[in-house]
């Protein structure tokens, strides 16, 4: 394959990855479903639901702390997805 070809391939991938990036969507949720993000591929925040009782405790600290795992989380659950996407990438002709 010549390097051209193999150039061009290589951007065709790269367009595709970054698509799917766009359209993959995570969702992670923590303390029972009190804190639940939903990110995009790219990691964007897509939505935060809160459940109306965790304002009952008002505990500022737990929170922060539910909403901080929450968006780890999700950052992880993307990963996860990337690599496996990564994973799956053959080049053909190599």
């Amino acid at each position: 394959m010549d390097m051209r070809a193999l150039m061009k391939q290589a951007q065709k991938m790269q367009e595709t990855m970054r698509r799917e990036m766009a359209e993959m969507k995570v969702e992670a949720s923590v303390g029972g479903g009190m804190v639940t993000v939903t990110m995009a591929g790219s990691r964007e925040i897509l939505a935060l639901r809160i459940a109306p009782e965790i304002f009952e405790s008002k505990d500022v600290e737990m929170l922060e702390d539910l909403v901080r795992a929450a968006v780890n989380e999700a950052n992880r659950k993307v990963e996860e997805a990337l690599g496996a996407k990564m994973g799956n990438l053959r080049v053909p002709g190599l």
